[in-house]
């Protein structure tokens, strides 16, 4: 069973939270996730988790519909509908939830404020890191280095 919860992943990428308001243009919303090289930025308004836009709703929602990122507002074409997870979770529960509702960020929220946000990579990263810690291991007992 995979071991570790949320928290752990934000101790090793980091706890900063950049986001965007729901009236930004889309264009700087864009500038944004390069700037950070981030793939979703969530989206705040009065200090509150209003939604999330990444990088995917820009190509299906804007390019695709003909629409102009300078012209058209963050809260057009974020997602309102937004997963999110609690620190204290589990990696596993996590890896659940994306798959299940095929996403690729999940806010991290504790006491109704984002903390956090983690990606698919990030999970996959802990994922690889844990096994290497268990190859390692099981290596020392077979070589009696334990």
């Amino acid at each position: 069973m995979m071991q570790g919860d949320v928290a752990c992943i934000l101790d090793r990428k980091g706890r900063t939270v950049y986001s965007i308001e729901p009236d930004v243009p889309v264009f700087e919303a864009l500038q944004k996730l390069a700037e950070h090289d981030v793939g979703a930025l969530p989206v705040m308004k009065d200090g509150k988790l209003v939604g999330i836009f990444s990088e995917r709703d820009y190509a299906r929602k804007v390019i695709l519909k003909g629409k102009g990122s300078r012209q058209t507002p963050v809260r057009e074409i974020m997602v309102t509908n937004v997963y999110t997870i609690a620190p204290e979770a589990q990696i596993t529960d996590c890896m659940k939830l994306m798959t299940e509702k095929r996403i690729r960020h999940l806010p991290v929220v504790e006491n109704e404020k984002v903390v956090g946000v983690i990606s698919i990579g990030d999970v996959v990263n802990a994922i690889i890191s844990h096994q290497q810690q268990i190859i390692d291991h099981l290596s020392d007992y077979i070589s009696g280095n334990y």
